[in-house]
């Protein structure tokens, strides 16, 4: 399955980010301080800059790491933060992008080294690769949905960025070249110079951006398109000219192209067939803001940030408490055949569309179920009751909640179940919840009336018409109650003994935490004493890379992983996010016999990533 940056621009063209540097300057960054330090050092000035620009209706944002690589780092005795600053970075717009719950395009930026090559400079080729690597490794450990290498005027150099990205990952690569007023780079390259050497090189997209304004830039795009027409290949277009010529006045650095200019630039773009269009020095909010609004103008543009608003008729509130009557459909069907459900983040902002296109697009690779985590490492985040209403009446699939006791009271959790039958949520996943230490507010006081199993008991006895003191509620509730268990725990005897009690309390379906070896879950059901009475859904998290794999296996609770499943990962090297995806569909094939259904992880909110794991199922349908 393709990726989503490739998904969407083949379907229209996207709208990138304007300067950071001139947004950092304007507010109040000094000339001569390192703009890529300012990730650690006021990471508030980076985000409200990212956050502008995907209110003003980018698709894709560059993180603040345009000269984070220890070559220019080290001029400012920074050499030692390459890694801190670029995962920062990427984490500071991936954060915004939460917030803002759109689908924007996180794209790690990565500019020149600015060293010669030999045997013009001193800098080696494989030292210049080595730079690259360790800054994308960096960005990648952030989670970036792509690279972009942007402003190269030296073709050799930026070849050297190419062969380490590709020696470390799979994602997509975006490479643009900066060209002077007559169409050559500071290097001396042509445009037929630069598609010839750049085209056994694996870019997704190719273009041009910076030094000169959009009447020069565009018709150097267009010449690359050419050339690259001419060649028999397919590659989409990038172009992201400056704001005009840069002039000093009153101290002060100005560009003189105005946004209205920029919305006539950007409809020449789209006409020319370009895929990526932004802007480079001198462009702000206010010039992405009118390209918006100019593209979104011309009918083969895309809707803002990619996605189109659902159109559906309403059911009335009677037809909607008519159908919540009876149990829910994955009540009805599990353990009857084998289901998928896939867990969805809520956004830590207001706008829940990222989290609903992606139930959307689940919906469409044929998930059965869209579960929806409760404020995970106790980190604040939209409610997931609200979200899966969203999802159950937006998309129109049905959802499990996360539902935890960490933050309610007894009498709240049974306030909050009631409101949530009301609103058609009935699968409950009945979970204590992370501690607040976890998280973003340690000195927050959790509440802990009762833990997983008070709260099973709890739903069991809506079930039967009353609430936890026996006064009647009207009806009996008609709540799925599922409950988590841990077969990575150190103590399995003491695990086993936790799942008795839960089903003792009356759950109905259990989830499991990830698991990474068949083994894992067959020494866990000897503990348990057998066959699990209820049916199950194993827990699989596809990994991304090595890093990202050694991450979840030492910080992060209730995940533990195989040591053989971390060696293949160390191995896979460039390729670790194809390979997290093949070991994920083997654990599928291999525990489908051992349970009725499967729970996916998928990071970074790619969901895309879920999806190609769920291939090996319709594989084996074909099969049968």
């Amino acid at each position: 399955m393709a990726h989503p940056l490739l998904d969407r621009l083949a379907h229209g063209p996207l709208l990138a980010d304007g300067a950071m540097g001139t947004m950092l300057y304007s507010r109040g960054a000094a000339l001569d301080e390192n703009y890529d330090h300012l990730n650690l050092t006021r990471p508030e000035l980076v985000s409200a800059i990212h956050r502008d620009y995907i209110s003003a209706g980018a698709d894709l944002i560059e993180t603040n790491t345009f000269g984070a690589n220890r070559f220019r780092l080290e001029t400012h005795g920074l050499a030692d933060e390459v890694r801190n600053i670029n995962k920062r970075a990427a984490k500071l717009a991936r954060e915004e992008r939460e917030i803002a719950g759109t689908s924007t395009i996180i794209a790690g930026a990565i500019g020149s080294t600015m060293r010669s090559l030999e045997p013009f400079g001193l800098a080696t080729r494989e030292a210049i690769r080595d730079v690259f690597r360790e800054q994308i490794e960096a960005l990648l450990e952030g989670g970036v949905d792509c690279l972009i290498f942007e402003t190269f005027g030296n073709i050799d150099e930026l070849e050297e960025g190419l062969f380490a990205a590709r020696e470390s990952t799979d994602l997509p690569v975006i490479a643009m070249m900066t060209f002077a007023e007559d169409a050559v780079t500071i290097g001396g390259s042509s445009v037929p110079d630069v598609v010839a050497h750049l085209a056994s090189h694996r870019i997704d997209v190719l273009g041009a951006n910076c030094s000169v304004g959009p009447s020069k830039l565009l018709p150097v795009v267009e010449s690359i398109r050419r050339e690259v027409e001419a060649r028999g290949a397919d590659r989409k277009l990038a172009v992201m000219p400056n704001a005009g010529w840069p002039t000093k006045s009153g101290g002060r650095v100005l560009y003189p192209s105005t946004p209205e200019y920029f919305a006539d630039f950007a409809r020449q773009a789209v006409r020319a067939g370009i895929g990526l269009i932004g802007g480079c020095c001198g462009t702000t909010p206010d010039h992405i803001r009118a390209m918006r609004q100019a593209i979104d103008e011309l009918s083969v543009a895309p809707a803002v940030n990619g996605h189109d608003a659902p159109t559906r008729p309403r059911v009335s509130r009677i037809q909607e408490i008519a159908a919540q009557e009876g149990p829910t459909k994955l009540a009805s069907e599990i353990g009857t055949r084998f289901l998928v459900s896939v867990e969805i983040d809520p956004p830590k902002g207001l706008n829940p569309e990222k989290a609903l296109a992606g139930a959307r697009m689940l919906k469409q690779a044929g998930v059965d179920v869209i579960n929806v985590a409760d404020s995970p490492m106790a980190r604040v985040r939209m409610s997931a009751l609200t979200l899966c209403y969203l999802i159950q009446h937006e998309v129109g699939i049905e959802t499990i909640v996360h539902f935890t006791t960490r933050d309610r009271s007894l009498m709240g959790l049974q306030s909050e179940l009631l409101g949530a039958h009301a609103a058609g949520v009935r699968n409950i996943l009945a979970l204590t919840g992370d501690p607040p230490t976890l998280g973003n507010y340690p000195g927050s006081s959790a509440v802990f009336d009762v833990d997983s199993i008070g709260l099973i008991r709890v739903l069991r006895q809506l079930n039967a018409g009353e609430d936890s003191a026996g006064a009647s509620i009207g009806r009996q509730a008609a709540f799925s109650i599922a409950c988590a268990v841990d077969p990575t725990k150190s103590d399995l005897k003491d695990e086993a003994r936790r799942l008795h009690a839960k089903l003792d309390a009356g759950e109905h379906f259990v989830m499991t935490q990830p698991i990474y070896d068949v083994k894992v879950w067959t020494t866990f059901l000897e503990h348990f004493g057998g066959e699990i009475p209820v049916p199950v859904m194993i827990g699989i998290l596809p990994l991304q890379s090595s890093k990202h794999a050694e991450f979840l296996h030492h910080e992060v609770p209730g995940i533990t992983l195989s040591d053989p499943v971390r060696d293949r990962m160390r191995k896979a090297g460039p390729d670790g996010r194809t390979e997290g995806v093949k070991i994920a569909q083997e654990l599928l094939a291999e525990l489908r016999p051992l349970a009725q259904g499967v729970y996916l992880m998928p990071s970074f909110g790619r969901y895309e990533v879920a999806a190609e794991v769920l291939e090996i199922l319709d594989a084996r349908k074909q099969l049968l």
